[in-house]
């Protein structure tokens, strides 16, 4: 992998861009190695990446590795002399990469003929936010160099035999497998048992260990799972609210507000409010007309007893509307009903 990445930059005839995790010391010291061999510069762009770097020197895992350069060297260094070392493998979007690729950099630019290498792979998860930052380079004329082309990056999750020889040189007398789904911490159990750590415990998020004195085990569990912060208010995965506002933001609502008098007649014109729904349907027939005519005609279609009945009504109107709406439209929005006697 290392191999490749020097090849890569010392084929490269404009400036050369690597983006990595920045946690990953090993891949940063390799980027450092293939610059040095092609004569160029690093120049660190994005803070998290300056953070580990520093600390990298500090602890003297890059000591054989020359110096790097801040960002507000750039624009002194020729094109094929400079190598960007930065942040945003995964589309984060303040990320530098993200900046860089959308033109909005202060310090930083690319132009045609420039090369950027993902020295990483794609999260689960991120390949819509990646997409668009690789898109926006290659339509700018830049080269984009992947995993899926290139050996340059390599997984820094342990195989088994890995683990085993982290457990030979560790001995432990407990180990807990905490990281994966079920499958990878049962394997890792598994692994370590057959190592031959005698005291295993396998536990799931939340999920409460005492390691000593006596026997390891379960003794409790915590809340744990996805939080959500909505304004100054946090939120469980699991809240009503969190709930309604995907369900808003997929399919839109509708406000309706109907006057009926003691009869159970209509007293002025129903009140309309569409939000988040398309103006028009497949026709170019207007939705809030098609929604007005279906009040009336399912208000109309109701027994009088029924219409002096004011949630009867407004359960009928509200069942009415959505119908309607998934029929022409396809979505069911949500649909708020008040029904006011006058």
């Amino acid at each position: 992998m290392a191999k490749t990445i020097i090849d890569l930059v010392a084929e490269a005839k404009g400036r050369v861009a690597v983006t990595t995790f920045a946690s990953n010391v090993a891949r940063i010291r390799a980027v450092g190695q293939a610059a040095a061999a092609a004569r160029r510069e690093v120049v660190v762009v994005g803070r998290a990446m300056a953070r580990v770097v520093q600390v990298a020197r500090e602890c003297g895992y890059l000591d054989d590795v020359p110096n790097f350069r801040s960002a507000d060297v750039f624009h002194s260094l020729a094109r094929n002399r400079a190598l960007i070392l930065c942040t945003g493998s995964q589309g984060e979007a303040r990320a530098a990469l993200a900046r860089i690729a959308g033109q909005s950099h202060p310090e930083v630019a690319l132009v045609k003929g420039d090369r950027v290498i993902f020295s990483s792979r794609t999260i689960p998860g991120n390949e819509k936010s990646v997409g668009a930052i690789v898109g926006n380079l290659i339509s700018q004329g830049i080269e984009v160099i992947t995993d899926r082309s290139h050996l340059v990056h390599v997984s820094g999750h342990p195989r088994r035999d890995e683990l085993r020889q982290m457990i030979s040189w560790t001995r432990p007398p407990l180990l807990i497998p905490a990281h994966g789904e079920a499958l990878h911490l049962h394997e890792h159990a598994r692994v370590a048992r057959e190592a031959g750590v005698k005291r295993v415990v396998t536990c799931r998020n939340g999920d409460v260990i005492k390691l000593g004195p006596g026997e390891p085990g379960l003794v409790g569990t915590v809340p744990s799972g996805r939080i959500y912060k909505d304004g100054l208010i946090l939120e469980d995965s699991g809240s009503r609210a969190v709930a309604d506002r995907r369900r808003l933001a997929w399919s839109g609502a509708v406000f309706i507000t109907i006057a009926l008098t003691a009869e159970g007649e209509l007293s002025e014109p129903p009140k309309l409010f569409l939000t988040g729904i398309p103006n028009r349907n497949q026709d170019g027939e207007e939705i809030s007309a098609i929604v007005r005519a279906t009040l009336l005609e399912t208000l109309k279609s109701l027994p009088r007893a029924r219409r002096r009945n004011p949630d009867t009504v407004a359960e009928s109107l509200r069942r009415a509307v959505r119908a309607m709406l998934s029929e022409v439209w396809g979505k069911k929005p949500a649909c708020a009903v008040h029904v006011v006697t006058v």
